[in-house]
């Protein structure tokens, strides 16, 4: 018991961490006082008669529910049936994530006493011991609050404080249909949901490390700057949230009051239809035909970098910066759409598919490269670990851009051959790409030797 107080001390100190101000040294006095054994018990068995330690409140749907009149269900997690949707049933394996509710002035205190009957002693809960009588396990617990009947008190803090079934007026019911025949009034049967405290929780500690967790931080980052990243990116579109208990979150429960009352609620709207954003080089000879430049980003650099070069720049720094900013935007877009034709299209497909038959063999190695770990395309493997096309992809990326440039700029092949290193030596983009496939086509290729 000792070490479960010093552990939450800990926890609570952790949060704490850097801060000096007043209120951060008042919060630490108070975590000290809090988190003592003595304390813990006395405050937690005096809440015993008005606080429910629940699963699925009723609060959750009303606040005005009383909690000895409102039935409160604290399920056991692990008798859930196993079912392909999430619900409670996914929490399964975790201990200690019922909830306290009934008084908002008295939910923290009963929250530290429950989570203190369930934390373990040589295998066995807390709570578990006292109802067994267990000698030690009630001496420990009496002596420490110094209360006689402590043990008794405990085991009353889980009991369930309506002992029927019962809604309010105040609840939500439902007429759920459970007959053949709908205008028949018997052949319904009348629901009352209540909230499922438990997973809200958890749904909530989940979607807070999957959107603020330093790894998305990262990966969001990575995507913002669209560099590689070997993370996964969490998101979720059309993400809200529902604020219960107003100012005082702490009237409906206490897992509620730890969230401030935040409470996300996951989209559940239909899927819509949208076209596919990538456009595929179907019966082109190159990407660079009509393809790269029907995308927005790749038309807006162009149109900037010609502006930028049609203004006679200075041969000076700031110049070079500018233009190799807008360059390294293009290899970015060139490189996104390497890997967004590898994401979409299966391996092979500008061999399998006609209307890819067209497309210049060097664009080809380029675009689907995995088309190399194909049992029938030796050939195309030993061509691309080569590594002699990423050259005239290059030249061609240069021959593209000049043209696109051409007009009142007097552009040749000096200007053809930066274009074509600066594509070819962009080490975060092209050449990572290169690179990571590289040492997949190899360790392919090293399998296959004989």
């Amino acid at each position: 018991m000792h070490e479960h107080v010093a552990h939450r001390l800990a926890h609570a100190l952790r949060k704490l961490q850097g801060k000096d101000d007043a209120a951060a040294k008042q919060r630490r006095i108070e975590a000290q006082e809090k988190y003592q054994l003595v304390h813990i018990l006395e405050r937690g068995v005096r809440t015993v008669e008005q606080i429910a330690v629940a699963s699925h409140i009723a609060k959750g749907v009303h606040p005005d529910l009383p909690v000895k009149k409102t039935t409160n269900l604290a399920v056991d997690f692990s008798s859930l049936p196993m079912v392909d949707v999430v619900g409670s049933h996914v929490l399964s394996k975790r201990d200690g994530l019922h909830d306290t509710t009934g008084n908002g002035s008295y939910n923290s205190a009963a929250y530290e006493l429950y989570l203190l009957l369930e934390c373990r002693v040589e295998g066995q809960k807390l709570i578990d011991l006292l109802r067994l009588e267990d000698p030690d396990a009630t001496e420990a617990v009496n002596s420490s609050a110094q209360l006689d009947n402590a043990a008794a008190l405990c085991i009353q803090l889980l009991e369930p404080k309506c002992t029927a079934v019962s809604a309010n007026t105040l609840s939500k019911q439902i007429y759920w249909l459970t007959g053949p025949d709908a205008s028949d009034d018997t052949h319904y049967t009348l629901l009352a949901p209540l909230y499922a405290t438990s997973l809200a929780h958890a749904v909530h500690a989940q979607v807070q490390e999957d959107r603020f967790g330093e790894a998305n931080k990262a990966a969001r980052q990575a995507r913002r700057e669209r560099k590689m990243h070997d993370g996964v990116f969490h998101d979720y579109p059309g993400l809200a949230v529902q604020n219960m208990g107003g100012t005082k979150p702490q009237n409906i429960s206490q897992l509620n009051s730890e969230r401030r009352g935040m409470n996300y609620l996951l989209s559940s709207l239909p899927p819509q239809w949208q076209a596919s954003a990538v456009r595929m080089p179907a019966h082109a000879t190159s990407v660079f035909d009509r393809l790269f430049i029907a995308r927005p980003e790749v038309r807006r650099t162009v149109r900037a970098l010609r502006v930028f070069l049609e203004s006679n720049p200075d041969a000076n720094l700031a110049t070079r910066e500018r233009r190799e900013e807008l360059l390294d935007a293009l290899v970015d877009e060139l490189v996104s759409l390497a890997a967004e034709l590898q994401q979409i299209l299966p391996p092979g497909w500008s061999w399998d598919d006609e209307r890819f038959a067209d497309l210049h063999r060097s664009e080809q190695l380029w675009l689907d490269p995995l088309r190399a770990e194909k049992p029938d395309e030796a050939d195309f493997a030993r061509e691309w670990l080569q590594m002699d096309w990423p050259a005239v992809v290059g030249q061609r990326f240069a021959n593209w851009l000049n043209a696109q440039l051409r007009g009142k700029l007097p552009l040749g092949d000096a200007e053809a051959r930066a274009w074509q290193k600066e594509l070819l030596t962009d080490e975060d983009g092209f050449q990572q790409q290169l690179r990571t496939l590289r040492q997949r086509l190899d360790r392919t290729a090293t399998e296959v030797m004989p």
